[in-house]
């Protein structure tokens, strides 16, 4: 007896396995059918439950497959357990080549580099002319580079359109109307002063549904009034009474609103519009709709293929509002979605035409925008980027036309801070200007977008400083003439304090000369040549004056010689600047030496140094007969001053560094008192040279 309840109970567990096995693949193809229309919320769902009961060992093709799906369900989503499903597909050996792909893909949306490329290299082995991995690899190898090397634009977070726990995205300006705004966000509506009550998740996203707002700007520039686009939804009862889930044949959900667009007068809207009927998700329209009275008309479809199965969105104009640019899934595509464009006859749009592929990949191409300036922008997962969507621009050229379109175009990655590994999207620029807004769900894990402003600041290039004497004590009466190659020639008077700040011009050579009354000029010579930021200059003046010697004192001779050394070198070539900066003056030059020693031998060493430092400027250019040596010895020794009465508080004012005053100091302040007398100094005999 015993014997025959464990035989029936071996049965039983048996069929309990087989039944168990039945129950899953039901499970699965359940989840298949939502994965083929689009629900990926919910079959991410089904297939994460199926995953956990699916034994490997004896299932391994359908664990494969579900680890697979699941993973595209992930990353469609953009959750970060992407990565983890796509390895497992990997791990039970999936088939397709394009998991690789994909995981890839993910992997650089999470900002891993290089896992990500050596999974591209992985599926160049089986796809060697895949323009997506080749793209990838490339990518992966440069964005560290990419990043050292942002643009100048400013971003940050448009707190104004950004509401907390919802998804807010593809700002657009309503026509030229720099001071109206329509984005997409599935924020949660309140009524009367209460939160609206939350309906199940879009199967599609396992979100809210998502809806259309305006906004506009204040007298003060803040954005407010945020509110649904008036006249285009049902009321709020009969959306609350409909069902979600399109695979059933219940009543249909409320319409999803999406990326939108408008007429340069912005009295037309074209956007994104799904509503399943009976039950039938039947995939993303392009509708368009009239203001008029302050609301929006009732929308209509706008026909554009005959196969209506065929999904279209995310709709821009060109300048001129007789071409539509949008995205498609249609035949005939490089793969994923692409964009593409019809013309306006004036009655019906023509049959659409694929951009080709210098826009399109195998990849994803969304949200073009068409600037006023017919500049396209879009964002793409296929062209080299840094991870998740992308935002390229791209310009026309004409040297390099597509056979498809009979178009051509150059195409540009915007780069950081536009650009980061996840999906950055959705932009509009502003009528004036280098400002707008995008989208991105840089930063969030659960993949929230949210709206950021950017600005190019206008590049600035400033040239600033102090114009001083010897002493470093400012001129006030100074003056800073300025001469570009472009024909600027202005003159400038320094404030009291004696500094100064001028604006310049981008690509311009300049000549600036620093001038007082009493004192020599000094010419100093900048550019702007080739900038690609704003950048600021420091440039000071040391004017020498006219009416007393200048000591020189980075002049250097060998000990007891008269031989200039190396060091000399700069001291040198200022001197020659200066006289080459006032081509009418004649100086002296006079070297001086201190008491010790014989007086006679002290006046020669001077004169023969003197005479070294004149060789020298004669020798650099300066003319002869404008320079006079003279070698005094100790003869002149210096008289104090009071900047050197500030850096050396032992020696008064006036007091002329002579051999008693000296012998009755310490034998340190002895040494620098020495020190100052040895120099050599140059003075002004004539400012006429040559004029007469």
């Amino acid at each position: 007896m015993k014997s025959k309840r464990l035989y029936i109970s071996v049965i039983a567990l048996c069929s309990l396995f087989v039944l168990s096995g039945c129950g899953i693949e039901k499970r699965v193809k359940k989840a298949d059918k939502k994965f083929a229309i689009g629900e990926y919320y919910d079959a991410a769902q089904i297939y994460k439950q199926c995953n956990t009961r699916i034994n490997a060992k004896k299932q391994r093709e359908l664990k494969a497959h579900v680890c697979y799906n699941q993973g595209e369900c992930y990353r469609i989503l953009n959750e970060p357990k992407a990565v983890s499903s796509y390895a497992s597909a990997i791990k039970y050996k999936y088939q397709d080549s394009t998991v690789y792909l994909h995981y890839a893909e993910v992997l650089m949306y999470q900002g891993k580099y290089k896992d990500a490329e050596k999974a591209y290299q992985t599926y160049l082995e089986w796809q060697p002319d895949s323009y997506q991995a080749k793209a990838g690899v490339y990518a992966c190898q440069q964005v560290g580079e990419w990043k050292n090397i942002p643009s100048r634009y400013k971003i940050q977070l448009s707190k104004d359109f950004n509401a907390k726990r919802s998804s807010n995205f593809a700002p657009r300006y309503i026509g030229n109307n720099d001071d109206a705004i329509m984005f997409t966000s599935n924020r949660q509506e309140r009524s009367k002063g209460k939160q609206k009550k939350t309906q199940r998740g879009s199967p599609v996203t396992g979100q809210q549904l998502f809806q259309l707002y305006s906004a506009r700007k204040n007298a003060s520039g803040k954005w407010e009034d945020i509110a649904l686009a008036e006249g285009l939804y049902d009321s709020g009862a009969e959306q609350e009474k409909a069902e979600n889930d399109s695979t059933s044949q219940g009543k249909a959900m409320p319409a999803e609103f999406g990326v939108c667009c408008f007429t340069s007068d912005g009295k037309t809207m074209y956007f994104t519009y799904s509503k399943p009927v009976n039950g039938q998700d039947l995939g993303a329209k392009i509708y368009t709709s009239s203001r008029a009275s302050g609301e929006w008309s009732e929308p209509q479809e706008v026909v554009l293929f005959k196969d209506s199965s065929i999904t279209v969105g995310h709709p821009t104009l060109n300048p001129g509002g007789d071409t539509l640019y949008f995205v498609s899934d249609a035949p005939g595509g490089y793969g994923g979605k692409d964009i593409w464009f019809a013309e306006n006859n004036g009655t019906e749009w023509s049959v659409p035409i694929n951009m080709g592929a210098q826009i399109n990949t195998s990849g994803e191409e969304l949200y073009p925008t068409m600037r006023a300036n017919g500049v396209l922008y879009f964002s793409s997962t296929g062209h080299p980027g840094y991870g998740g969507l992308d935002i390229f621009k791209a310009e026309r050229d004409t040297t390099a036309i597509d056979s498809l379109s009979g178009m051509g175009w150059q195409i540009y990655n915007m780069g950081a801070p536009f650009n980061t590994n996840g999906d950055d999207f959705g932009i509009t620029f502003a009528s004036e200007g280098e400002q707008g807004f995008f989208s991105s769900n840089r930063g969030q894990r659960k993949g929230i977008d949210q709206i950021y402003s950017f600005i190019l600041p206008e590049m600035e290039f400033i040239v600033e400083g102090t114009v001083m004497d010897n002493n470093n004590e400012p001129i006030s009466e100074a003056a800073i003439r300025l001469v570009g190659n472009n024909g600027t020639n202005t003159r400038l008077q320094v404030r009291r304090d004696g500094t100064y700040k001028i604006k310049l011009q981008r690509d311009v050579k300049y000549v600036m000369l620093g001038t007082a009354r009493g004192y020599l000029n000094q010419k100093q010579e900048l550019n702007t040549l080739g900038l690609k930021d704003s950048k600021s200059y420091s440039q000071d003046f040391v004017l020498s004056p006219i009416s007393k010697p200048v000591t020189m004192d980075n002049i250097f001779y060998e000990f007891g010689k008269w031989d200039l050394t190396p060091a000399s070198e700069t001291g040198l070539a200022a001197l020659v600047k200066l006289l080459n900066d006032n081509p009418n003056i004649t100086i002296e030059l006079s070297a001086h030496t201190d008491y010790v020693g014989n007086d006679a031998a002290n006046k020669e060493l001077s004169a023969k140094r003197a005479q070294s430092v004149v060789t020298y400027l004669i020798e650099h250019g300066i003319e002869r007969d404008r320079l006079t040596p003279v070698g005094y010895g100790e003869e002149k020794p210096v008289v104090a001053d009071a900047a050197l009465n500030q850096k050396y508080r032992f020696i008064p004012v006036d007091q002329e560094l002579t051999e008693e005053f000296i012998t009755g100091l310490t034998s340190e302040q002895q040494e620098i008192c020495n020190q100052i007398n040895r120099r050599t100094e140059f003075k002004v005999l004539r400012t006429t040279y040559k004029l007469y």
